[in-house]
């Protein structure tokens, strides 16, 4: 049997989060991934890499795949719905044709389905969408029915764009046909654009574009104390330290490099416990600035 995830559950004010695991694996191969990492930075490194953020054995990195459920102000809100079960994912062997008991894993967390209000995506990638919808009589349909989905309007103009090309489509592994525009399709959905969007009492959206066009993060904050979703502003560790490394997949290099630069500095200044989307044990953490860059404080004791 499957062994049952760690669900590490944060506190922060009047809100509660949750993490619901769909998977935490070893993935890509660290070179590969960062072009400029050297054996000096392996050895300067590895105290902590090993075993949470990199597979030693086999030189490859760690990625974690989940949701946060956020709780606060009576509502349940999913930030992110990872890969989905059921996909082909060419090239990512680690991700292709899941059979997770995500949804039971929520419900062990405390929302079924039917008792999320909110989801919010950072960004439309094909692992942050995955859980939005479900097949139901041959038709995708919104897995949360009586959520509304907060989507980035840049992103969502951008992947229907390259869904609609022949060449190009469809999208994010045709994920956006069918966790996304069915959203759209059943009037689910809540578009915000660029710049920053208070969305209620606790949550403000800031932009933070690069790795996607319309990339968000969400600042939550409640009684004094702050948080911070970042999605995909990076994926690893190692970013933090060097802010100028880039995951390889990106619509626009180096505006990814800006954003992340943004995103650290507000961790730093606001104190922030910051909540990526991949990284892994023990899953949240703050950053610190540092002299030549920023130093990440998530410690798994």
């Amino acid at each position: 049997g499957m062994s049952v995830p760690v669900m590490p559950v944060f506190t922060l004010g009047q809100a509660t989060i949750t993490r619901v695991e769909e998977t935490c694996l070893p993935s890509y191969p660290l070179r590969n991934v960062f072009s400029e990492f050297t054996d000096a930075h392996l050895a300067e490194h590895k105290h902590w890499l090993a075993p949470h953020h990199y597979d030693a054995d086999t030189g490859l990195i760690k990625l974690s795949v989940h949701s946060w459920l956020l709780q606060i102000g009576g509502k349940k809100i999913l930030i992110d719905s990872c890969c989905g079960n059921n996909k082909v994912k060419p090239g990512r062997p680690f991700w292709h044709m899941l059979n997770i008991p995500f949804l039971e894993r929520l419900a062990a967390a405390g929302a079924r389905p039917e008792e999320i209000d909110l989801v919010m995506c950072t960004h439309l990638h094909h692992d942050h969408v995955g859980w939005n919808t479900q097949q139901k009589d041959g038709k995708w349909v919104p897995t949360f029915p009586n959520a509304r989905y907060v989507f980035s309007k840049p992103d969502v103009d951008y992947f229907s764009k390259l869904d609609a090309d022949p060449k190009e489509g469809p999208a994010e592994l045709g994920t956006f046909r069918e966790c996304v525009i069915p959203i759209l399709e059943h009037g689910r959905a809540d578009l915000v654009s660029g710049g920053a969007y208070r969305l209620n009492d606790f949550i403000e959206i800031d932009s933070a574009p690069g790795h996607s066009p319309g990339h968000v993060f969400f600042k939550l904050e409640s009684k004094g104390q702050r948080a911070a979703f970042i999605g995909d502003v990076w994926h690893h560790l190692l970013q933090v330290h060097y802010p100028d490394w880039n995951f390889p997949k990106n619509s626009d290099a180096a505006q990814a490099r800006v954003s992340r630069r943004k995103v650290l500095d507000y961790c730093a200044s606001s104190g922030a416990l910051v909540f990526p989307g991949h990284v892994g044990m023990p899953f949240a953490g703050r950053i610190e600035a540092a002299q030549n860059g920023y130093r990440p404080h998530f410690d798994p004791s």
